[in-house]
């Protein structure tokens, strides 16, 4: 983990979408945070050590009308959408954090990815089991942030992508001018003023704070491999989402901060 000095700075923005504003002031206590996200092999030692069922493992709520398919064990996986099927994403038996696009998939050899199909008590079992937190939404754009106003998009001046993100027109083809046309190793691109990793683009990521009173969702941060210049661009420290706090998908992992370690001498 990396020490996070505190301090002050504004969060949001008020012009690009409107759950990102307004632009506020706010204040934030130093803290340590993971350099990159949790990958699959630390989370299958969580597995290992604890023997932790995913949400994506266990029988899903019995829901009215439900097609079969949603009466089996499985989450939710992108697809690119068809003229027969233009539907974005699909539910998918079988698909949990082992496979996460589903059955046929593996993590295999793909220890340093970041672990996906992940809820978010699934993210908050494992931040209990290693003595840890998920980060609150402004512990994480301040981080993300790296005390910049602003974070320009993720490209170096020769123009090559400093984030893995959806080069191309989506959602019909992802160029993969990034190296990557899904999720990439955690680390892979180069680290922001913080020393911290994929703060932007890869996957989405978990944070503790709700979305709004009385709604079963939480707020995500930093975008994903499917974020696109020409459609969301969430691939910035403001940007942010609600989540189904019971719903994980292949591109949403999370990471973890230490609120109680003292800073460093």
């Amino acid at each position: 983990m990396v020490w996070i000095p505190g301090g002050r700075f504004t969060m949001g923005e008020g012009a690009r979408y409107p759950e990102e504003g307004p632009a506020r002031v706010v204040e934030v206590a130093g803290f340590w945070m993971s350099r990159t996200e949790v990958t699959n092999a630390q989370f299958a030692a969580f597995v290992a050590a604890t023997g932790y069922h995913t949400e994506a493992e266990r029988d899903p709520p019995a829901l009215a009308g439900a097609p079969p398919a949603m009466r089996q064990p499985g989450s939710a996986v992108f697809r690119v959408p068809t003229p027969d099927n233009l539907n974005w994403w699909g539910w998918v038996p079988g698909a949990n954090w082992r496979h996460p696009s589903g059955p046929q998939s593996t993590i295999t050899g793909r220890d340093h990815d970041p672990v996906v199909q992940v809820t978010y008590d699934d993210a908050r079992a494992y931040a209990r089991w290693a003595g840890l937190n998920l980060p609150s939404e402004a512990q994480w754009e301040y981080a993300a942030r790296a005390g910049a106003a602003a974070v320009p998009e993720p490209v170096d001046a020769a123009g090559k992508p400093t984030a893995n993100t959806y080069q191309g027109v989506f959602p019909v083809r992802d160029m993969g001018d990034d190296g990557y046309t899904a999720r990439a190793p955690v680390g892979c691109f180069p680290a922001n003023g913080f020393g911290l990793h994929d703060m932007i683009g890869n996957v989405w990521e978990w944070t503790s704070n709700a979305a709004r009173p009385g709604q079963p969702a939480n707020v995500i941060k930093g975008g994903s491999y499917l974020c696109a210049a020409n459609y969301c661009a969430r691939y910035r420290p403001a940007a942010r989402q609600y989540q189904e706090r019971d719903l994980g998908t292949d591109h949403i992992g999370f990471r973890l901060v230490d609120n109680q370690r003292p800073a460093p001498g």
